[in-house]
């Protein structure tokens, strides 16, 4: 497909959303905004995907890899089909932004919007930047119909001042995911609840993943327990894992019941791993391609903007199955080799022979492989000669830290 970087609202609404496999999986009805407490434009969260009987579900933008005239493509068939409930500083594009009042700044007239375009920036990310608005004609005429930067009008921002929940979240958008963290320990712990509720699942995975474990225990306790599922499914897995360790073997068991067969799964495997091994520190998510996957290829699925630049510095290649456990590992590829070489050459032609961690790898050997090789990432296989994961650095300087490191970072 010929994707797109803006695309009116109106026009998204209706396209058929399929999956990497090309198997439809529903239909667009909507496009969920972030609201900013100045004029920059609204951060696009995700769309609104109507799949069968009529239930309407949330696909983060994250997940869209491509989109055009005709369709919308995911990067995973994975997806969370909890019927979708919006939170507060949320914002329907379709449902609440249409026909609002707003004035046009340059000539301070009034108009009312009547469409709105989502476009992708060089980042990676999608934000609501122009809006088509219709100005009052006289004598019942339509007014004059203008395509407008988000900045060139007024009365859509959330307020600047006040201390209300929907312009704090607002707020704590605009922070990295450590930031946002730091500032949250820093509320009441009613307001602090009260944030954590409002966020998407998505940013409250991110946000708990910087947080020390005994604040990430009492903030998912307060959550439903369908909720806290649901926040470990977007948690990358393990973290979720070093989360639910923490836990009872009831409350642990229970979650676990609650997630996506497919998201607990790989959970489960990490949670077999003592903590201080390779296999307790490593994601069971990287970059995997199959024996015949091309350059171009590998390039393309490392820009995956949920990728950490650890994880997207190298690309390992295996035999099918490609979720973890893979089939036989036949090696990794640094994306520096990759990009000095022709983008249809096979990526297994140009494999690295580094020897992989084993699971049961001690924390200090896995500190010396890194160091010895200058390496940001490394391959965790099994006896079988099966991938099961990778470790990024880190995951090791998180577990080299001392324990109570994110809480002397916040004081000091």
């Amino acid at each position: 497909m010929t994707t797109v970087t803006r695309a009116y609202v109106s026009r998204v609404a209706g396209l058929t959303v399929f999956d990497p496999n090309g198997d439809r999986v529903g239909k667009v009805r909507d496009v969920l905004v972030a609201l900013r407490v100045d004029t920059a434009p609204p951060r696009t969260l995700g769309l609104i995907v109507e799949v069968v009987a009529r239930r309407r579900i949330f696909v983060p933008m994250g997940r869209v890899t491509g989109l055009d005239a005709n369709s919308v493509m995911l990067s995973s068939g994975t997806l969370n089909l909890k019927r979708f409930e919006q939170r507060a500083g949320e914002t329907l594009v379709l449902g609440e932004l249409l026909d609002r009042s707003v004035t046009i700044n340059d000539s301070a007239r009034p108009a009312s919007v009547v469409d709105a375009a989502i476009e992708q920036t060089r980042t990676g990310e999608w934000v609501l930047s122009r809006l088509a608005v219709q100005e009052p004609g006289r004598l019942g005429r339509r007014g004059q119909l203008r395509q407008l930067a988000w900045d060139e009008v007024s009365g859509l921002s959330l307020p600047q001042t006040g201390q209300s929940a929907e312009t704090l979240i607002a707020t704590y958008r605009e922070l990295n995911a450590a930031d946002a963290a730091h500032a949250l320990q820093e509320l009441p712990i009613k307001r602090r609840h009260e944030v954590a509720e409002a966020m998407d699942d998505e940013r409250l995975a991110d946000v708990l993943g910087e947080l020390p474990e005994a604040e990430q225990i009492v903030i998912l306790g307060t959550l439903q327990e369908r909720r806290a599922a649901d926040v470990l499914e977007e948690m990358d897995p393990d973290d979720a894992a070093d989360l639910l360790a923490e836990l009872s073997n009831v409350d642990r068991d229970r979650l676990l019941e609650l997630m996506e067969p497919d998201e607990a799964e790989p959970v489960r495997q990490l949670l077999k791993y003592s903590e201080d091994t390779a296999g307790g520190i490593m994601t069971s998510e990287p970059v995997i391609l199959s024996h015949d996957a091309t350059i171009a290829e590998a390039l393309a699925r490392v820009r995956a903007p949920e990728l950490t630049p650890a994880l997207a510095s190298q690309v390992y290649v295996c035999r099918p199955p490609s979720a973890t456990p893979t089939g036989r590992y036949l090696g990794l590829a640094h994306i520096q080799r990759l990009l000095r070489e022709p983008p249809s050459t096979l990526v297994s032609g140009v494999l690295d022979d580094l020897d992989p961690l084993r699971p049961e790898a001690p924390l200090a050997e896995v500190t010396r492989y890194f160091a010895t090789y200058n390496l940001v990432a490394a391959p965790v296989v099994d006896a079988q000669g099966r991938l099961v994961g990778a470790v990024s650095v880190d995951d090791v300087l998180d577990h080299l830290l001392p324990e109570d490191w994110r809480e002397r970072a916040r004081r000091g």
